[in-house]
């Protein structure tokens, strides 16, 4: 059996959010294990259920939100996807590790 990608909805607005759910809820190997409506609790939340990916809103295409970095330094694994609820814009961020 194939193990479910787990998925963290934490955007703004709630119609964005609801977007998302609505779309990802229903797919084969997802798993919806919460949504978020204030960016205070993202990092909480990430600590509770330990998804693999959180999508979230960036008000700023080409910036990356600022959570971001906290999150990836304390849960590498973490992928985020960054959507721009106003425009036609998301963006993929992830953690490296460089070995010297």
């Amino acid at each position: 059996m194939d193990k479910s990608i787990r998925i963290l909805v934490a955007n703004r607005p709630k119609l964005m959010r609801e977007l998302i759910l609505g779309t990802l809820a229903d797919q084969p190997g997802i798993e919806i294990v919460g949504e978020v409506s204030d960016d205070s609790e993202i990092l909480d939340h990430v600590h509770k259920t330990s998804p693999d990916v959180l999508v979230i809103a960036t008000d700023e295409p080409g910036k990356r939100p600022l959570i971001c970095d906290s999150l990836l330094q304390q849960h590498p694994e973490l992928r985020i996807i960054a959507v721009a609820p106003h425009r036609n814009y998301s963006v993929f961020y992830w953690a490296t590790l460089d070995i010297h």
